[in-house]
């Protein structure tokens, strides 16, 4: 073990590249490698990528670059390997590897090949792999929480998303093994579940012949977490029955990431998601009457090509009629390989920037609306951490997702990594501030 490499890992991207990067570190540790979080003082830096938008890959050159300029040895993983492998070994000779997507469970013998003068590219043309609960894994969360991916992948092709080529097909993991890898985190002491795969509400599919996340959530009900959330719900996968699985099974929580992207039947049809635009407006409303204390988070894109000014009066009003508990607004980015790279009428940028800015600034006080009929309220809370200064203990609601939504400040003493009660006195447009409710037990 003495004379094997320190490695470190630099993780960007999205939850889906966290829980590879989690099974990396696994992996490496069950192989007796020491695992540093310095980079500086690590033989090797695996940087694992993202290259969804235009943004994220700038993110991920400028650490290659940064770590490049440190003379470390990189071993270039994820989404941004797999999208531009070649051009990463040749502008980069400080990389020793490039690993795809699918096949990050290979880092043990890569690094083997690369301490033994390798340059290694280890690649599928055709991604296929999906970890399991055999997997090891080295959580990087905080202690109370964790990711489950229930599917990799996705069969869907967006006009303006490069996900497929990078992850490949739907491959669902069978219900037997999320529900071993989610008895497991229970067991570490996980107090909330988050379930992820590209479109969380199609899981199933491929290796049943239908969608089977209501099974699987009335199945994980009987598993001793009291938090379990689903992200990346595709609107037209919340059928009765996944609507009803949330409302009866009691420690799944009534919220709701629905990645929406647009509002306007004609803009949806561009995008290549036709069928959404008839069911947006009806899905919502039929998940406010089904689950009245639902919480919806979304996302939307401006700028896609061709977006005219009706359409985005279109999108505002359907914000501002709708109310969503929290919005995240992103810039069409044209990704080469996707259909919507070479399409006519493109947006300006400087017009893209200011509809999200217009967007976010209508969002603003219907998000502060949301957060302030919070106060009074006595709700359960997650402690995470603490101020390192101050000693304030922070933590999220169930009305909270890690990262992507806001916090939770509390006065008075409170446990990291437990869930407490706490009175609800303050709120902002993203956070609440509260004080431990003595006077409540859980």
């Amino acid at each position: 073990m003495a004379n094997k490499p320190t490695i470190a890992i630099s993780h960007l991207g999205c939850e889906k590249n966290r829980i590879d990067t989690e099974h990396m570190l696994g992996l490496l540790v069950q192989a007796g490698y020491s695992v540093d979080a310095d980079e500086e003082l690590a033989d090797y830096v695996i940087v694992n990528t993202c290259s969804f938008i235009a943004e994220a890959r700038q993110e991920s050159v400028r650490t290659l670059v940064e770590l490049a300029e440190a003379n470390k040895k990189i071993v270039i993983a994820g989404c941004m390997a797999q999208h531009f492998q070649e051009q990463l070994l040749e502008e980069l000779p400080e990389a020793v590897a490039v690993v795809g997507t699918s096949d990050y469970h290979k880092i043990v013998d890569v690094i083997a090949k690369v301490e033994a003068g390798e340059r290694v590219k280890e690649i599928a043309a055709h991604p296929t792999y999906i970890a399991d609960e055999t997997v090891p894994r080295y959580r990087t969360t905080s202690e109370g929480v964790a990711y489950l991916r229930v599917a990799e992948g996705c069969d869907y092709r967006c006009a303006f998303c490069i996900i497929p080529h990078l992850r490949g097909n739907q491959r669902s993991r069978t219900i037997e093994s999320i529900v071993a890898e989610a008895k497991e985190l229970a067991n570490q002491g996980v107090l909330e579940l988050i379930l992820i795969s590209q479109i969380t509400t199609n899981y199933g599919l491929d290796i049943y012949g239908k969608p089977k996340l209501a099974e699987l959530l009335r199945q994980l009900g009987k598993v001793d977490i009291p938090w379990i959330r689903v992200h990346y719900a595709y609107p037209t996968g919340l059928t009765p029955d996944v609507i009803a699985a949330i409302r009866e099974t009691p420690n799944v929580l009534p919220y709701l990431d629905l990645p929406l992207q647009h509002s306007h039947p004609e803009l949806l049809r561009a995008m290549n998601r036709p069928w959404q635009g008839q069911v947006n407006d009806k899905i919502i409303e039929t998940i406010k009457t089904a689950l009245p204390e639902a919480v919806i988070r979304t996302t939307f894109i401006v700028g896609f090509p061709g977006e005219t000014t009706e359409h985005f009066q279109h999108l505002q009003e359907f914000v501002q009629r709708h109310q969503f508990d929290h919005v995240g607004v992103f810039s069409f980015s044209a990704e080469a390989g996707t259909a919507a790279f070479d399409l006519p009428n493109q947006i300006p940028q400087s017009l893209m920037e200011e509809r999200q800015a217009s967007l976010m600034e209508l969002q603003q006080p219907i998000s502060l609306h949301r957060n302030r009929a919070e106060i009074g309220k006595i709700v359960d809370v997650l402690v995470e951490q603490q101020h390192p200064r101050s000693g304030q203990c922070i933590g999220r609601s169930t009305r909270f997702a890690p990262e992507v939504d806001g916090l939770v400040y509390l006065e008075g003493e409170a446990t990291l990594g437990r869930i407490i009660p706490v009175r609800i006195t303050d709120a902002d447009v993203y956070d609440l501030y509260g004080a431990v409710a003595t006077d409540r037990k859980l």
